[in-house]
């Protein structure tokens, strides 16, 4: 709880030079960011490997970080962005790499989780993991009210299996754990 702590500070003091959250955001560090990120918690197993797309402040990657005892790759374009994700991983002891890069130009061996919160379209989400998860892995997206559009289009490209883990507390958003991704119309053989 104290490392939490820690990141919560450290991210409202950064905040003020490089917008890691929305000013209204900043209010609700706790319920709106934090919380939604440690909904993951349960689905990572302790001493996973996990890439996190798209880390930016932080959400979910170093708050999972801190939480699960994982080793977590972290990837984010915005260079202000990475300097806040280095330094706070130093600061709160996440076994964290940065990966100041595009999604689409990272390269590295795949991981069995993939995580990423409030970033693209399902298609584009899966599409971006897919090469960056293994064959028997899980990609889990925390995602919001328009969920069964974006599964809808999501499935005209993507044959996937897909669990939805809702919890009724949290009614607008849901976490969905896709795995045994391949493009629709490609069978294994």
């Amino acid at each position: 709880m104290s490392r939490l702590r820690h990141f919560e500070s450290m991210l409202l003091k950064w905040n003020a030079r490089i917008n890691l959250v929305s000013a209204r955001d900043a209010q609700n560090i706790w319920t709106r960011h934090i919380a939604d990120s440690l909904r993951l918690m349960p689905l990572i197993p302790s001493g996973s490997r996990v890439i996190d797309l798209g880390s930016g402040g932080g959400f979910p990657g170093l708050i999972i970080g801190i939480a699960c005892d994982i080793d977590i790759t972290l990837v984010e374009s915005d260079q202000r962005k990475c300097a806040f994700l280095r330094e706070a991983a130093r600061a709160c002891a996440v076994n964290a790499k940065v990966i100041c890069d595009r999604i689409e130009s990272v390269s590295l061996p795949p991981a069995p989780i993939i995580t990423a919160r409030a970033l693209a379209s399902l298609d584009r989400l899966i599409g971006w993991s897919a090469p960056l998860l293994q064959p028997d892995g899980v990609a889990l997206f925390l995602k919001g009210k328009n969920v069964d559009e974006e599964l809808h289009n999501a499935r005209r490209i993507w044959d996937m299996r897909v669990e939805i883990v809702n919890e009724p507390a949290r009614p607008e958003g849901v976490i969905l754990k896709v795995s045994h991704i391949q493009r629709a119309g490609i069978k294994d053989g």
